[in-house]
């Protein structure tokens, strides 16, 4: 539920605006309550808000702008890709889209306010994702968004020292980073070696497939395409987000099947060995494609003895006793289930940084000041420890609504800035006050 506000010469710059899912307040259906930041302290001046980068296409970056928007008022910037998904979004809950939506190729520099922004290439689980480099006369800022280091990776370039050791060698008084992963040793995975990984699994396979993954996760997405095209089978997508965001990627020309993309409805008719599915559903969501088949309740497709589900993603914490329920009900219907998390083959990697990946960067770009963020508190600790490890001279850690002074002295005011909760009330199609 990312919301960043950075500001220069009283003038202010946004950094990306998402939303967040609470299964703690589901409603009667199950859906999980969403959630968002409330910008009422920006909202009420945004005569001073020069604009609002959407740093990739993730609903805990972009997924209150439809709601929000209308609050702010401001242009918004974002890469072809995920302007694309923003558009979709807004369609689908009947809300204008931003205007004006700039579309901004990675690589490209703008002059926003008071600030210099360049955008910079960085893998991530979905594509087009950049960093920010933040400019004016006397200070230079890296917002690294959501990142980590891929060597291989499916969709994009890979990691270049050489490229961001050029960026650090101009000085960087400061980096904003992720701390999602900051907790496990070593590094994560290889967008290419899951990719090999599946091509593996489900050439080795008889009868239909399922492959679950993360809607935004193109490069898997493409991945189990080039599967299919191994082993001679056809993929339909199950699942709304997921058909937005890969159709997202087609139109923008990140997305590359390696075979068609045959209508779901089709998949009932073909021949069980032909059939390859990509489904959402992946953390047990009700109503998901997934739940549906387990429930035997989609439309389109049963599954049955010989059939297989594969789960390429981890169970995201809080969501065991979902993933728990949905496994069982499927082996019930005589499914096999492999999930990444319960077998030694590659099947998932994470879109953020382990220990060396985070140490690599502080080594490369040599910071004055590392302010962790995006993460729970022991996350952004252990970032903070591994910048002190690397020789950043100065660490801050904070909490929502804290002001971190970036330049010329660094340091950081409590409690600056009201902050707080809005939740959607689908019924009254309204925002209100999530509760405390």
């Amino acid at each position: 539920m990312n919301m960043n506000l950075f500001s220069h010469g009283d003038r202010y710059l946004m950094v990306d605006c998402g939303i967040t899912f609470e299964q703690a307040l589901a409603d009667s259906q199950g859906r999980p309550a969403i959630q968002m930041p409330d910008p009422s302290f920006i909202a009420g001046q945004r005569e001073s808000l020069d604009g609002l980068i959407i740093t990739h296409a993730h609903e805990d970056h972009f997924g209150a702008v439809p709601y929000l928007w209308q609050e702010l008022k401001c242009p918004v910037y974002a890469t072809p890709f995920a302007a694309a998904v923003l558009r979709k979004k807004a369609a689908w809950r009947r809300a204008p889209p931003p205007e004006p939506l700039i579309e901004v190729l990675p690589g490209e520099t703008h002059t926003i306010g008071s600030f210099r922004v360049t955008w910079l290439p960085i893998t991530h689980s979905t594509p087009e994702t950049c960093a920010l480099l933040l400019e004016t006369d006397d200070c230079r800022i890296l917002h690294t968004a959501d990142w980590k280091i891929d060597t291989r990776p499916v969709i994009g370039q890979g990691w270049s020292p050489s490229q961001w050791k050029a960026i650090g060698d101009k000085g960087i008084d400061a980096v904003i980073c992720d701390s999602t992963n900051a907790t496990k040793p070593g590094r994560s995975p290889t967008e290419g070696e899951v990719g090999d990984a599946l091509v593996k699994l489900i050439t080795s396979l008889k009868g239909r497939v399922v492959v679950a993954c993360f809607a935004s996760n193109v490069a898997r997405v493409q991945s189990i395409f080039r599967a299919a095209h191994a082993s001679d089978r056809r993929v339909g997508l199950m699942g709304r987000s997921l058909d937005i965001m890969v159709r997202s990627a087609k139109n923008a020309g990140v997305f590359e099947p390696k075979v068609p993309i045959i209508e779901a409805e089709h998949l009932g008719y073909l021949p069980e060995g032909e059939v390859l599915a990509v489904a959402t559903g992946t953390q047990g969501e009700i109503g998901a494609a997934l739940h549906r088949l387990m429930m035997d309740t989609h439309p389109h497709m049963s599954l049955g003895e010989g059939d297989t589900v594969i789960f390429s993603s981890k169970t995201i914490p809080g969501n065991e006793e979902a993933v728990a329920r949905l496994i069982a009900g499927l082996e019930d219907r005589g499914v096999s289930v492999i999930h990444a998390d319960k077998v030694s083959a590659t099947l998932h990697a994470s879109g953020h940084p382990c220990e060396d990946e985070l140490a690599d960067l502080y080594e490369v770009i040599k910071p004055q000041v590392c302010i962790p963020v995006h993460g729970e508190p022991r996350h952004m600790e252990a970032n903070a420890k591994v910048a002190q490890r690397c020789g950043v001279p100065l660490t801050l850690t904070g909490r929502n609504g804290d002001l971190f002074y970036l330049s010329p002295a660094p340091g950081v005011r409590r409690r600056w800035a009201t902050v707080g909760r809005l939740q959607v009330d689908e019924k009254a199609k309204k925002l209100e006050r999530a509760p405390s």
